[in-house]
């Protein structure tokens, strides 16, 4: 089974506006809500490729409930955490104007409620996987992502890690399966600026050797890397196609990976199947479908 894990999940209230002027009343020429968080988008993109998984959040007042009613509706299976104050993020994302985003806090997560998840997590078992997605809200621990690895260690469990900087450093030496930084990200943690696969590739590596088994670079319109556990590197152009929306791309990319690795068991496959996946989604309004990534696949060399 493949268990998603998102502390901080969101509505997202994606809006389009003509001509948009700062300090003026300005207003929506498109509109959409979804339920949204990087563990939430993962399971969605599994879904729509045929892998189950459950998805576990924290959900908090009206805007928890239309989330928890959002993803279930979706054919999701949730393990969703109530927080008894406040409400869950709504985030908004105005496409039109340079991907410009105003995101929410979401509800202070307390102690007993980081309990209870990890009683739910304890109960996983050999051979599952967890994906662990997203930033760490303030109240909670900025080493829960490593606690939960700690654990979980000796239990046969793959943990997938999508964080950035200390969140991610923190769970190298507990050997996560696979972390999916993007090439930004990846120069923060190194102090350098990162633009072409060549120069993303010995910092994958460095990665890799602090105790990363795969580590998967995505780098939008300059395609990917991945440095594979078997020391295998694998680099692609970015496919073919017009950016529509940037939202759960790389989410997508994880997801598509890891159908990938389940189907065939092959780096290759997976990696190739990650690419399509992330661009699928940046091609798509929503988050990709099998038929549009199965389409995007097919033009990967």
């Amino acid at each position: 089974m493949i268990y998603t894990v998102t502390f901080n999940p969101s509505l997202d209230y994606i809006v389009s506006v003509k001509d948009f002027e700062l300090g003026m009343t300005n207003r929506t020429c498109e509109e959409k809500i979804l339920p949204g968080g990087k563990g939430i988008n993962v399971s969605m993109v599994l879904h729509n490729l045929g892998y189950e998984s459950t998805a576990f959040a924290y959900v908090a007042g009206f805007t928890g409930e239309e989330i928890k009613r959002r993803v279930e509706e979706f054919g999701i299976r949730t393990e969703f955490i109530q927080i008894p104050e406040g409400i869950s993020r709504i985030n908004m994302k105005l496409t039109s104007v340079d991907g410009t985003e105003i995101n929410g806090m979401g509800p202070e997560i307390s102690k007993e409620k980081v309990e209870e998840l990890l009683a739910k997590l304890n109960k996983l078992q050999q051979d599952d996987i967890l994906v662990l997605a997203g930033s760490i809200p303030a109240s909670v621990p900025d080493s829960i992502y490593a606690d939960i690895m700690q654990m979980l260690a000796g239990k046969g469990i793959r943990v997938v890690v999508d964080a950035t900087k200390d969140t991610l450093l923190n769970v190298l030496p507990l050997h996560p399966f696979l972390i999916k930084p993007n090439h930004h990200e990846l120069g923060e943690i190194f102090g350098v600026e990162l633009k072409t696969k060549e120069s993303v590739l010995p910092y994958a590596k460095k990665l890799r050797g602090q105790g990363a088994a795969n580590v998967l670079v995505s780098m939008a319109g300059e395609g990917a890397v991945l440095v594979a556990e078997d020391g295998k590197v694998y680099m692609s152009e970015a496919p073919k196609g017009t950016l529509v929306n940037g939202v759960g791309a790389g989410d997508s990319m994880v997801a598509g990976f890891l159908a990938g690795l389940l189907g065939e068991g092959r780096a290759e496959k997976a990696f190739k199947m990650g690419l399509a996946a992330g661009s699928a989604s940046a091609f798509s309004k929503n988050l990709a479908t099998r038929a549009e990534i199965e389409a995007v696949f097919e033009t990967i060399a």
